[in-house]
């Protein structure tokens, strides 16, 4: 008997084996974003770091190290999971698997290419600021490429979105509510969220009023209609799912709103800062707390509700425990690495910044302590996953996410 791989029945959810990769890079940006002075910038960069690695205590020398090494491991596995998967995508595109796909509701499926295209054009200005020497320098030069870049994404996501809702809105019977008894439809608004989130960084970051301008104005249009998508699929699936329950293979994109609410959350944020230094617009500490309270109180809401019904449906010991495997088990990664951000942002930028808390005190790290508890579990999570769809061969085969 031949043996195979679980990722050789290839599935578009196995980009999300990319995205998760990114996103853990960028869990350890957040150490030298909080943790490395940087009065000067928006974001520390090479300069910064250095500076911090010669002159700094030995437990930031150890944190600092520790982020780097981090970002590069975890980067280089971001680009390494994309080109494979985009060879891979190559060719089955050839397949009737993909004709099949393209006729059904895992059409949306799709979008996990263009979402994981933006993720690694995040990751990789991560990488430039912490590992190139001298970036900042040029970083206005580069900012306009880097909006045309995601502009790009985004109207390759609008595409396979237009290409989806023109088949289905104009042929009616085309579109399977019995199952659709999950979030998967909410895909299109996370390939939207990380478009939106990307174009929003020059606002935050550059000093050209004119590209903060049209910063601030591309990510909001792709934000709106994120949102938009996101309220339309959001209440089609309830409907479905209280109908029919919840699919098993695709519970976890029950929980697909916790990414999706920290990306768009980091790009308010940064839109507030190109308003405070921009455009004269301020917003007070406190407000920037409640706003992050609430946006993890969502986060906290669709977390509880995913593992009540991954418990209840034991899709833990099935398919990241067990013998089974499924492409979807990816998306378990996303709503961990984007709480342990979004935990970051509300402790420096809403606790500290109030004052409830004290910066490296009792307080901070009980609740930075959660934050990293979040990453080194998602960090096995990969690491599993990895070893159980790329490095394992043999039986059983992959079960497509719907």
């Amino acid at each position: 008997m031949q043996t195979r791989r679980p990722a050789d029945s290839y599935s578009p959810i196995y980009f999300l084996s990319s995205v998760g990769a990114g996103g853990l890079a960028v869990t350890f940006f957040m150490y030298l974003l909080f943790w490395v002075p940087h009065p000067e910038r928006s974001v520390p960069n090479f300069e910064d770091i250095s500076a911090a690695l010669a002159t700094g205590s030995l437990p930031q020398q150890v944190g600092i190290a520790i982020a780097m090494i981090g970002i590069a491991v975890f980067a280089a596995m971001n680009i390494q999971k994309l080109a494979w998967n985009i060879g891979a995508f190559t060719r089955f595109k050839r397949t009737e698997a993909y004709d099949k796909l393209r006729a059904s509701n895992a059409e949306t499926t799709l979008l996990a290419y263009p979402l994981a295209l933006a993720m690694t054009v995040n990751a990789l200005f991560i990488v430039g600021l912490v590992f190139v020497p001298n970036l900042w320098s040029v970083v206005e030069i580069l900012f306009p490429f880097a909006m045309a870049a995601f502009l790009a994404i985004g109207i390759f996501a609008l595409t396979i979105i237009g290409d989806f809702l023109g088949r289905v809105l104009v042929n009616g019977g085309l579109f399977d509510v019995t199952v659709h008894n999950s979030f998967a439809q909410m895909l299109p608004t996370f390939a939207l969220s990380m478009v939106a989130v990307g174009l929003s960084a020059p606002a935050a970051m550059s000093t050209n009023s004119l590209v903060v301008g049209v910063s601030m104005i591309g990510s909001t249009f792709f934000a709106t209609v994120a949102i938009v998508y996101a309220v339309v699929a959001l209440v089609t699936a309830f409907n479905s799912m209280l109908h029919y329950g919840t699919a098993k293979e695709s519970a976890p994109t029950l929980m697909i709103l916790v990414p999706i609410v920290t990306t768009l959350g980091i790009m308010f944020l940064r839109q507030s800062h190109g308003m405070h230094t921009t455009y004269q617009g301020h917003t007070t500490d406190g407000e920037t707390m409640v706003f992050l309270a609430r946006l993890l109180s969502i986060q906290v809401a669709f977390l509880l509700l995913g593992l009540v019904v991954l418990k209840r449906e034991g899709y833990w010991s099935d398919f990241v425990f067990g013998s089974k495997t499924s492409p979807g088990s990816y998306a378990l990664v996303c709503p961990g690495v984007a709480l342990s951000v979004m935990i970051q942002f509300f402790l420096h930028k809403g606790l500290v910044a109030t004052g409830l808390v004290t910066k490296f005190g009792v307080a901070y790290w009980s609740v930075e302590g959660v934050a990293l508890a979040f990453q080194a579990a998602m960090i096995l999570l990969v690491l599993r996953l990895n070893r159980q769809h790329f490095a394992k061969a043999g039986e059983p085969a992959a079960v497509p996410a719907e």
